[in-house]
């Protein structure tokens, strides 16, 4: 089958404001944005995404991934003739065949990679496993030691906390399929305090107008939920759905899953700052990667370095917004 595929890929990092540019670039008439925001094609080599995705969950969500080709050529069957083209998976930085895959296949793509601090990152998608009543581990650091564990247990990407957040090796290895001069590389703290400038260094990339894109609110920013016996009673409910939905069309599970996760988020609390002691252990592992990312890249990303983190969302949404 023949068809237009995309001409360039939001390709990560998960957590890093991926969501936000991808609706943001959207409004852009120059672009079309694939309508399903997470496709993950090139995650799959033709075939049904791999039953080893064992984690809590992994085998309900990957029947939403698109892995024949007709289906992903449908995506941008309505893109207008002159628009650019483009979608947002963002394991495709880390996901090193899916990068070879995407570049033979797309020989003139580009990429758009958003980092984010590693740690911020990790806390903030731990946050998000738990929030959707997946994450069984109610303590941030323990379920960050169990990663390699579950990596080899097959537990899916999203799960693998540290390895998402080593950059410096996943643009490297970016490198060797992809020329330099057709990736873009931006800081989360861009995307979120200074969108327009953003938008406008993002468009000039893709060779459209600048100063058209706007950005909108977030609709990917999960809540904070205490670790209750409230809360582990109904994520127990929620994981044990999950199991079953692998078997029920994925639009099914999740109407049935929205009152469930709607009593989750009721219990949502201040989301507490990290202990220094944590951000310690979670940062010393990366910090090769952090000195790799800056030899590549030829920018300082001292600020990862530290005790303190840079927060999420929607404080720093808060901060940059005059009052």
């Amino acid at each position: 089958m023949t068809g237009r595929l995309p001409q360039f890929v939001i390709a990560g990092a998960p957590k890093a404001g991926t969501t936000a540019l991808h609706a943001a670039l959207a409004t852009h008439p120059g672009l079309y944005l694939s309508p399903v925001k997470e496709p993950k094609f090139y995650l799959t080599d033709g075939r049904p995404p791999r039953s080893r995705q064992r984690g809590p969950g992994d085998a309900h969500s990957a029947r939403e991934w698109i892995w024949r080709r007709e289906a992903y050529l449908a995506l941008f069957a309505a893109a207008p003739e002159a628009a650019v083209r483009g979608e947002s998976t963002p394991f495709y930085l880390y996901d090193r065949a899916a990068q070879a895959r995407l570049a033979a296949d797309v020989p003139g793509v580009r990429v758009v990679a958003v980092v984010r601090d590693p740690v911020d990152r990790a806390w903030s998608n731990w946050v998000h496993l738990r929030a959707d009543g997946l994450e069984p581990e109610g303590d941030f650091p323990t379920a960050v030691r169990q990663e390699e564990r579950r990596v080899a247990d097959g537990w899916a990407p999203f799960w693998h906390y540290r390895g998402l957040g080593r950059y410096g090796e996943q643009l490297r290895d970016l490198y060797r399929h992809v020329p330099r001069e057709r990736v873009l590389l931006l800081r989360y703290r861009q995307v979120v305090d200074s969108p327009r400038e953003t938008l406008d260094r993002v468009s000039a990339f893709l060779g459209v107008a600048p100063g058209v894109a706007h950005a909108v609110p977030p609709e990917n920013v999960k809540p904070y939920v205490a670790d209750t016996a409230r809360y582990r009673a109904l994520s127990r409910a929620v994981r044990a759905g999950g199991a079953l939905g692998a078997y029920a069309p994925p639009q099914v599970w999740r109407q049935v899953s929205r009152p469930l996760l709607a009593s989750l988020h009721a219990g949502r609390a201040p989301r507490p700052p990290m202990p220094v002691g944590v951000r310690r252990e979670v940062l010393e592992p990366l910090l090769p990667d952090i000195e790799l990312l800056e030899e590549l890249t030829g920018e300082s990303f001292a600020d990862w370095k530290g005790d303190t983190g840079r927060g999420d969302f929607r404080s720093r949404a808060a901060r940059s917004t005059p009052s």
